[in-house]
């Protein structure tokens, strides 16, 4: 089992409205050394998997073709052993 953390962020020079608005947000509460926020994702993708190779060729996989937008976005990742496997949450 291995888990996936995947941080995706805008490319540098995108512009990000919600990182503005948020800063917008921080200062107006009076944290005035707040330069520049800039908003992304952060997930995590649990593998039922050992090989790391393959784990990372498909998160590569998932992230070029679901998770991150290559026009405007970045990613990166890890793959780590999860420190306990992901439970499914009823209403």
């Amino acid at each position: 089992m291995l888990l996936a953390k995947i941080y995706v962020t805008l490319k540098p020079g995108v512009l990000d409205p919600q990182g503005e608005a948020v800063m917008g947000g921080l200062k107006a509460m009076g944290y005035a050394g707040v330069t520049a926020v800039r908003v992304g994702k952060y997930l995590e993708v649990q593998l039922d998997m050992k090989d790391r190779q393959e784990a990372g060729r498909q998160v590569e996989e998932m992230c070029r073709r679901l998770l991150a937008n290559p026009v405007i976005e970045q990613y990166r990742y890890t793959l780590e052993e999860p420190a306990a496997p992901f439970t499914k949450e009823t209403p």
